[in-house]
């Protein structure tokens, strides 16, 4: 049997000596490539060239789903964090040896100026996390060319970075979105600025919307399309088309290259509906439409998009008068109206909603004769009278010389109020002024025909003063009528004032000189009361403040008296 030869010592040493001699390059971190011998449970077992394995943790071989990505055979670079532990393996990284390779590529982006890509993967103070293979910071600031509300909707999404700090000793990496934009702005921008020209139909994406418009970035370089170019109908704010984020196609209606300002245009893209206006809405033709807005003065009907029609507040209502539109018809509703005028000029069609129904006016004056009774509702009362709705829409006015008979009514609130159910008698039409008026007087108890009746001219009579004017006092007689006893009728004396000698309230007797009937008028004289009542003689004309039976005197003036004879007496004149 063939014995084994045994190694002299110089032998041994010398194989010793070549095999330590294979790893003498080997140094502790180095980033090493090895390759996978087996896969244990825990572990996976790899082969560097040096004399004993090395020992790498399972977990940096998994990915988020918990899935191995490793095989054994797969070639893998790790790291030689330490040439023997002590179990006699060797001490190796994979995680670490690739965060080494990433700081490499890091500072060659940072001294290069080349982007990096990397994953926003939490929002920390004062910015971003972003994962580039470490962990780096991405400031706030830096985020865009223009600030960023909501950094939060960055989380998850794959950017491209430029490295403006490094620290390897620190671990900082700081990064910039900013610039990364600025340099793809910047080239947009070249291309856009040879494409513009007026008239250019370009497609764009809305960046940001205000009050007056939206701004459109049609690459690098932004216009603006304001909400008048968005639609050739009525717009209440840009919003209600558009919203950030949509694609867009736009014509460009101006273009400043010196301030590079453009504006955009919508609406040019479609025909102006204006053009057929004239003939498919004529004047006297019956339209429907959606109200879209409500003003003071009338409302806003769309007949079609772009076409838009005014109901003036005048053209609502045949009879009724309307302070407030809004009360009629509301945002949204579909009216029924009749074109009244158009004006392509001015880009104006008039409406009106009371053409579509019939005028109540046109048959006022065969329904209401004058002479007919009626009844109704006090709605208005005013200094002069009060008006009366016999029907919706038509009021009659009841003046205040028309609610009594002798009573002199200074407002009509002392015969009626608000809401009050009348009865009244129709006096005169004009159908043209769309006026009709009214009388209540007749179904009151007649002062005047009783008074007519009872009494004569020549008859003493008591009253109380009721007015006492310059030129006469007026005096209610028997509480029935009012009767005028003129300055020359009473026992003042010549250059008196009727004020000085009676006040409203005294008691006072009278002669009656005349009852005038049509005009409900009677004359009065204080002369001789208590003598023999003597035959009625002519005497001027009885009137009130505005026609006096002579002419009132103006101030200062002495007031005329009657050429008529006086009995003499002892009496001195009444004061």
């Amino acid at each position: 049997m063939e014995t084994e030869q045994e190694l002299t010592p110089q032998e041994y040493q010398h194989l010793l000596a070549q095999y330590e001699s294979s790893f003498k390059n080997l140094q502790e971190g180095q980033i090493i490539r090895g390759r996978v011998l087996s896969i244990t449970p825990s572990e996976v077992i790899v082969d560097i060239g040096y004399k004993s394995e090395g020992m790498i943790p399972l977990s940096e071989f998994t990915d988020f789903s918990g899935q191995v990505t490793i095989k054994p055979g797969d070639p893998v670079d790790v790291l030689l964090e330490r040439t023997e532990d002590q179990n006699g393996y060797v001490v190796l990284s994979k995680d670490k040896a690739e965060k080494m390779k990433v700081w490499d590529e890091v500072e060659k982006a940072y001294r290069s100026g080349s982007t990096v890509r990397g994953r926003v993967i939490d929002r920390i103070k004062g910015g971003l996390a972003v994962d580039i293979g470490v962990k780096a910071f991405l400031p706030g600031s830096l985020v865009d060319v223009k600030p960023v509300k909501n950094l939060e909707a960055l989380r998850g999404k794959d950017l491209d970075f430029k490295v403006i700090s490094v620290d390897k000793k620190r671990g900082n990496i700081v990064l910039s979105r900013k610039a990364v934009v600025e340099v793809e702005q910047e080239a947009r921008k070249k291309e856009t600025l040879q494409l513009l020209e007026e008239g250019r139909v370009l497609r764009g994406v809305v960046k940001n919307l205000t009050d007056y418009g939206a701004f459109v970035d049609l690459g690098g370089l932004d216009g603006l399309l304001h909400v008048t170019d968005m639609s050739w109908g009525r717009v209440n704010h840009p919003s209600d088309l558009v919203k950030v984020g949509d694609e867009i196609e736009v014509v460009v209606l101006k273009f400043d290259r010196e301030t590079e300002r453009v504006s955009l245009g919508t609406k040019q893209l479609t025909e102006d509906p204006w053009t057929h206006v004239p003939e498919k809405y004529p004047a006297g033709s019956r339209v429907t439409g959606r109200v879209t807005n409500v003003t003071d003065y009338g409302a806003f009907v769309e007949l079609e998009g772009g076409v838009e029609g005014l109901v003036h507040v005048s053209e609502m209502s045949w009879s009724k008068k309307i302070k407030n539109p809004a009360k009629v018809v509301s945002p949204g509703d579909t009216v029924e109206a009749i074109v009244s005028d158009v004006n392509p000029e001015a880009r104006r069609i008039s409406l009106s909603l009371k053409d579509t129904l019939p005028d109540p006016w046109e048959s006022v004056a065969e329904k209401y004769p004058v002479g007919s009774r009626v009844s109704g509702k006090v709605r208005n009362l005013t200094d002069f009278g009060a008006f009366v709705e016999i029907e919706e829409g038509i009021d009659g006015l009841v003046h205040v010389s028309d609610m009594s008979w002798t009573r002199r009514v200074k407002h009509p609130s002392e015969v009626l109020k608000k809401g009050d159910d009348v009865e009244a008698v129709i006096t005169s039409v004009d159908q043209e002024n769309r006026r009709i008026s009214l009388s209540i007087k007749e179904f009151q108890p007649n002062d005047w025909q009783t008074f007519k009746d009872k009494h004569h001219p020549g008859d003493v009579v008591s009253g109380v003063v009721t007015r006492v004017a310059d030129f006469g006092v007026f005096v209610q007689i028997e509480g029935l009528v009012e009767g005028l006893m003129h300055v020359s009728e009473t026992p003042i004396p010549r250059g008196g004032k009727p004020q000085d000698h009676y006040k409203e309230g005294d008691p006072v007797r009278a002669r009656i000189l005349r009852i005038e009937d049509p005009e409900m008028k009677v004359g009065l004289s204080g002369l001789n009361v208590d003598e023999a009542a003597p035959a009625a003689e002519p005497a001027p004309p009885v009137s009130d403040e505005s026609a006096a039976p002579v002419p009132a005197p103006a101030e200062g003036e002495e007031a005329p008296k009657k050429k008529r004879s006086r009995k003499k007496t002892d009496e001195s004149p009444k004061e």
